[in-house]
């Protein structure tokens, strides 16, 4: 059966037929334990969620492709995932195109409404100028909240390069959010975690906190209002969002916060308007290139910072071989170059239509030749040490050189949510998507639109605060972010798509990801389920797993380094595809719980 005989079955009675029937029926309780690999040669799926992944299996099984599968899992992700990812925030969407052999990169970050000034997040009461504190008082306002991009970045994808209809696509999310799913550990704990937030807000307390309590883990959890939602989205398309009464919701919602009668916190209002949600584009952009060992990589590239930065720190790696090394040795230099690389990102980067970014000069490889010469071979023994950045400008040619002295940047320590989503599929064709999408807190400003039933971001908190920076608040900008959708494409003609959630640690989970396979022959299952470790130019750097307690990490503790432990860091997946058209689908193990992942045969 071809592709326009699978579409015209699946449209009216017969979609929903094929959905309530054909894979409504297929989908496993979410009590299961999940399998976090499989194997195939005909498309695969890779999510955090077992029904999200099903949901992106059955479309592909159906003869959808890679897109319309991503599409249609990141749509269950929303009902499954509410905390993470959404309709009301954003995301970068990278697609391998075998055709042609060529990436696209979609652009569909949150944007600043353009009533946004650059003491966005000032505390009016301060009499020092100081900003409002960032828990909970920021983050869980209608400041900090962006123009949602996700809608719009869904439609644009599949009208450019799906096959089936934003309609179809939503068809099984609309059934999960309206039958229900089984609430896991994760569900219950991400509410656990926000219920001082969740409370404030009258929208969000009788769907997530239904009689004041979180739900129990195995009870039967349904999202009526976010079916109706993308009912809405089915029929009416993105402009009922952008353009119709979801977005004259929102609007209302940001500038009037729906808060109790005696909230446990301030909540301030925002600036958003529904002029704004008139304005959003989507924004097609080319990827950030760049080789390691004979790889071809393809990143992001700004306003999200994480193509760079990847590409930045494995130029640095270039010039050592760290598969000769004791394994605590390699992990030392990619410790400091990580170092350098954000302490360039942490200067340099921010919204490319805004500043005067020095793109080539970063990416030259006789820049990171010369930067080797700071990589230190001992860590600095002080806590607060940053690494100062380098001079790229005589590393590029620039016509008109605006930016022609390095900046000036203090050691202000970055805030950016953690909790976002990664997903990545294939299909039959060998089309490939990396998609990483967020709302950036867990929770994002624990405001749900009421009568909508999804959370708003707050992804304007990835703003810096001091003035002046590249990433400063700015009427139309988009806050720099660090989510990394990742492709590379092996010497001997394999290809890896990959990508975690994790904040600013999501460079360094891709870079690690990609250094245990490539440098350390891990394969992906190994490289994706290893310890973490990250560094972005702060004097200790970050680990997971107890791995500063193991025989490499004790090793590492002996040369000065400074492990910090964190409970987990991201929760990535990826698929892996040999030369000989194997593929291999990987979802995390452990971390948030355990992925799914799952393959055609």
């Amino acid at each position: 059966m071809n592709r326009r005989s699978i579409r015209t079955a699946l449209v009216g009675v017969g979609l929903c037929v094929w959905i309530t029937v054909g894979v409504w029926l297929s989908l496993p309780a979410r009590s299961q334990q999940p399998s976090h690999i499989a194997t195939g040669t005909s498309g695969a799926v890779a999510s955090v969620d077992v029904d999200a992944t099903q949901i992106g299996i059955d479309i592909l099984r159906a003869g959808g492709n890679a897109v319309d599968a991503a599409i249609a899992t990141a749509a269950a992700l929303g009902v499954t995932d509410p905390f993470s990812a959404g309709i009301g925030g954003g995301g970068f969407m990278m697609i391998y195109q075998p055709e042609g052999d060529t990436v696209i990169t979609l652009d569909g970050r949150e944007e600043a409404p353009a009533a946004t000034i650059p003491d966005l997040f000032r505390d009016p009461d301060s009499t020092t100028g100081d900003s409002l504190p960032f828990f909970p008082n920021r983050i869980s306002s209608g400041l900090a909240v962006g123009v949602p991009g996700t809608p719009l970045n869904w439609a644009t994808a599949l009208e450019r390069y799906g096959t089936l209809s934003l309609s179809e696509v939503l068809q099984p999310a609309i059934a999960l959010a309206e039958d229900g799913f089984t609430v896991d550990q994760t569900f219950a704990d991400q509410i656990t975690q926000n219920q001082g937030r969740f409370t404030a807000f009258t929208s969000t307390q009788p769907l997530y906190l239904p009689n004041g309590d979180v739900p129990e883990v195995g009870s039967l959890f349904r999202n009526p209002d976010i079916a109706k939602t993308y009912r809405l989205l089915a029929e009416k398309g993105v402009n009922a969002f952008y353009r119709g009464e979801i977005g004259q919701a929102i609007a209302q919602t940001v500038q009037a916060p729906p808060v109790i009668v005696d909230p446990p916190f301030k909540v301030w209002p925002g600036r958003l308007t529904a002029a704004d949600l008139d304005r959003y584009e989507v924004r097609i952009r080319p990827p950030v290139e760049s080789t390691y060992r004979g790889y071809r990589f393809y990143g992001m590239g700004l306003p999200s910072s994480g193509g760079i930065t990847v590409a930045q720190t494995l130029n640095l790696l270039a010039g050592y071989n760290l598969s000769a090394m004791e394994r605590a040795a390699a992990l030392h230099w990619l410790i400091e170059a990580e170092r350098l690389a954000f302490s360039d990102r942490n200067a340099y980067l921010g919204d490319l239509e805004y500043v005067d970014v020095p793109t080539p000069g970063l990416l030259s490889t006789d820049y990171a030749t010369s930067r080797r010469a700071d990589l230190l071979s001992q860590p600095p023994e002080t806590a607060d040490y940053r690494a100062t950045p380098g001079n790229p400008l005589p590393y590029q040619q620039d016509p008109s050189p605006s930016l022609n002295t390095m900046p000036t940047v203090s050691n202000v320590e970055e805030l950016e949510g953690r909790s976002t989503t990664h997903l990545t599929v294939i299909d039959d064709a060998g089309m490939a998507v990396s998609y990483t999408l967020t709302l950036e807190s867990t929770g994002g400003s624990g405001i749900v639109v009421p009568g909508y039933g999804f959370i708003l971001n707050n992804e304007l908190t990835d703003f810096n605060t001091e003035v002046p920076h590249p990433n400063v608040p700015e009427p139309g900008k988009r806050p720099r972010s660090s989510m990394a959708p990742t492709m590379a494409v092996a010497p001997d003609g394999g290809f890896i798509a990959w990508g975690s959630p994790g904040g600013s640690t999501i460079i360094t989970t891709v870079l690690g990801i990609a250094v245990n396979i490539i440098d350390f022959e891990m394969d992906l299952e190994a490289a994706i389920a290893a310890p973490r470790i990250s560094q972005r130019n702060g004097g200790a750097t970050l680990v997971d797993q107890g791995f500063e307690e193991s025989d490499i990490g004790k090793a590492l503790l002996a040369k000065d380094h400074l492990l910090l432990s964190a409970t987990e860091i991201g929760a990535a997946t990826g698929i892996f595809v040999k030369s000989d058209g194997v593929l291999t689908a990987v979802a995390e193990p452990n971390r948030r719980g355990g992925g799914s992942a799952m393959a055609l045969k």
